[in-house]
């Protein structure tokens, strides 16, 4: 059989680039200090999110923590609302509209998240700081690590760790203070006064926060997070995202201020790696697109510092579009966004409106299927009950119970009720009705719950009322 003949065309750089062990052993990333427009934007979404994190905690509503998940007593404070374990869907729609809000963001200017508020790249940006306090910038901590043993070098190297450990147990406590009360959670650390429990998850997330932010790093993005596997499914070439404009920047090479570059062949690209230097996966952005790229712009940044120390155009490496670099017009509007769009606003219109009219109450209604009715001693049809009541409020309230649909209906037990706050009550009531007004064998009934000491809360539940078949 003929074979097509096949010529490798790859060029020999590019073959080196490419050829790599997969199982390779790891290069630490020493990552570069810099400034930049969207370094200051990510400091100060890191710093909201560190803020937020360590301070709603301590914040008291109302006499107690304002933000407290009690898992003991099955409720959670988030501000002035109490949620319980009934109120578990308004989770499961929290955490879809969540993920909506990340396709949405995603299709319309990718791995916004990852770069600028993803907890683990706020706490390995923590980390390196602290690394660059504790030992030096990039080529310092280099020529540190290359260096033997020494009382300086051990000194250093102490002062990284020990910052690292106390942001991992900082971390930790604040974590453990939104299910345990803080302040009281603050003085048994203090005094080693700690439950089993405390201590199991102060330690846990100490150790996973020291590991992950402090030497797992990138690796935790690149093999552990399914995000950066799934998220070129939901790029287009209208999708904004960190590009290397190739056609500008080749070809690369050093070269003095003083020359026409532009007359030696040469692009806007001087090949000094700044770009990869600051990168905190260690990827170079001029190979192209990379899973790995976390969007976090540092590469944006250095390269605009250098372009102009060169006095070249900034823009070599930015957020741009497929259809941009290839000179077309770019579509912020299309139809995958704006329907993403529009269903993430119904659902937060949705989602806030059952908030804010949540009533907390909850009434469920058995009705007792072991007979149909019976028949009491003075002749009335009898229907029994089983109602469920549970107050959802931090006080106790008063509720009046009543029931309509058939004229005559009475109501046998007491109508009001006692419930405490967070608690569950079953009240069997029995429902009596005159015979003589029962037109067919069963009824449409309405229970109405309402507590008499706040007109808002008030549940209107319906049911069914069966009685004998009309005799004919």
């Amino acid at each position: 059989m003929n074979q097509i003949p096949v010529k490798d065309v790859t060029p020999a750089s590019k073959k080196e680039k490419e050829s790599y062990d997969l199982y390779a052993k790891r290069e630490h990333i020493y990552v570069k200090f810099y400034k930049g427009i969207f370094k200051n934007f990510r400091i100060i979404s890191g710093a909201m999110m560190l803020v937020m994190f360590y301070t709603f905690s301590w914040i008291q509503w109302d006499g107690r923590q304002a933000v407290l998940f009690d898992l003991p007593n099955r409720q959670f404070h988030v501000f002035g609302m109490t949620f319980w374990p009934q109120d578990f869907m308004l989770l499961s729609w929290l955490l879809i509209i969540l993920a909506f809000t990340l396709f949405f963001v995603t299709v319309f200017a990718g791995r916004l998240w990852c770069g600028y508020a993803c907890p683990q790249f706020v706490w390995t940006w923590l980390f390196i700081w602290a690394e660059r306090v504790a030992e030096g910038d990039r080529n310092q901590r280099m020529k540190l690590d290359k260096s033997p043993w020494s009382g300086t070098k051990a000194r250093k190297k102490a002062l990284k760790h020990l910052l690292w450990v106390f942001i991992a147990v900082t971390s930790a406590i604040a974590f453990v203070g939104y299910f345990s009360p803080i302040r009281e959670l603050v003085g048994n650390v203090a005094t080693w006064n700690l439950g089993p429990w405390e201590t199991w998850w102060i330690g846990f997330i100490a150790v996973a926060t020291y590991a992950n932010a402090g030497w797992l790093r990138e690796q935790v993005c690149i093999y552990m997070c399914p995000y950066a596997r799934f998220q070129s499914v939901m790029f287009d070439q209208d999708t904004l995202i960190i590009s290397y404009d190739e056609s500008r920047g080749e070809r690369r090479g050093k070269r003095s201020k003083k020359i026409d570059y532009k007359a030696e062949g040469l692009g806007d690209c001087i090949d000094c790696g700044a770009c990869v230097h600051v990168c905190p996966v260690g990827i170079d952005i001029r190979d192209g697109l990379q899973y790995e790229c976390v969007a976090c712009g540092a590469c944006v940044d250095a390269c605009d510092d250098i372009m102009n120390r060169m006095g070249y155009e900034p823009g070599l490496v930015r957020y741009t579009t497929e259809h941009q670099l290839d000179g077309n017009k770019t579509h912020l509007l299309r139809p995958r966004l704006i329907g993403y769009f529009v269903v993430l606003i119904a659902m937060c219109i949705a989602f806030g409106y059952t908030i804010f009219t949540r009533v907390p109450l909850e009434v469920d209604i058995l009705r007792d299927r072991g007979q149909l009715y019976n028949e009491t001693s003075n002749g009335k049809i009898e229907n029994v009950y089983q109602l469920k009541l549970a107050n959802k409020e931090q006080i106790d309230h008063r509720y009046k119970i009543s029931i309509s649909g058939i004229d005559g209906l009475e109501l046998i037990n007491n109508p009001v009720v006692t419930i405490k706050s967070g608690e569950l009550l079953d009240y069997p009531i029995r429902v009596h009705v005159d015979p003589n007004q029962l037109e067919r064998a069963n009824y449409n009934i309405t229970f109405t719950v309402q507590a008499l000491d706040d007109e808002s809360i008030l549940v209107v539940e319906e049911n069914r009322f069966i009685g004998p078949a009309p005799r004919r």
